[in-house]
């Protein structure tokens, strides 16, 4: 019988690439007036500190990145490019910033909706792609700036625990910078179809 437990504050208060590696396998969940819909986290990366080039924190406090400076269990949702909203779970004790941007989703719940959501940016619709990617993940579950700072520990964006198996975890190195790319500070499903990047 499965459960369904939220993630508390400390399970994201512990070092970065602990709760990237424990991610994979819980699942994503977005409720809103559509409707609700989730998804299992099959890819994450990790950024951590300030003297990560790749970090949003490496020029240090802006407005922008707040939220990485926050309490561990925020969410991070900032616009990439002008084009994609990326939501990320902030990592470690206040003042330490880090966090672990979600990568890919395999779809398990408000499957239609996410089809819907895609369907409308012109974006793929097959099951296994609808959250490959983190621009496609916030697009079908609806995850928009107006997440940026919200508790992923309460409300209606969270992380929970269903005891799924996650299979076998595979790390390499981050994909979509042009820094840092040495860190193999990425964590996902070896084999799943939903993971992002080239196969």
């Amino acid at each position: 019988m499965s459960t369904r437990e939220r993630l508390t504050q400390a399970f994201y208060e512990r070092p970065t690439l602990t709760v990237a590696s424990e991610l994979i396998g819980k699942v994503l969940v977005h409720e809103t007036r559509a409707g609700m819909a989730a998804g299992m986290i099959v890819e994450v990366e990790a950024y951590i500190g300030e003297d990560d080039p790749a970090c949003h924190a490496a020029p240090g406090p802006t407005k922008r990145n707040a939220p990485l400076y926050g309490p561990p269990g925020l969410a991070y949702v900032y616009l990439n490019y002008g084009i994609h909203n990326l939501v990320n779970a902030v990592t470690e004790a206040g003042g330490s910033p880090a966090a672990v941007p979600i990568r890919a989703l395999a779809p398990l719940e408000g499957i239609e909706l996410m089809t819907r959501r895609r369907a409308r940016g012109g974006g793929r619709t097959e099951e296994a792609g609808l959250c490959r990617g983190p621009g496609n993940l916030t697009q079908a579950l609806g995850i928009t700036l107006k997440q940026n700072c919200s508790d992923l520990t309460k409300g209606p964006l969270w992380i929970e625990d269903r005891g799924l198996l996650g299979g076998t975890i595979a790390w390499s190195r981050r994909i979509g910078i042009n820094v840092g790319v040495d860190r193999p500070w990425r964590c996902s499903l070896a084999g799943h179809p939903s993971v992002s990047g080239k196969k």
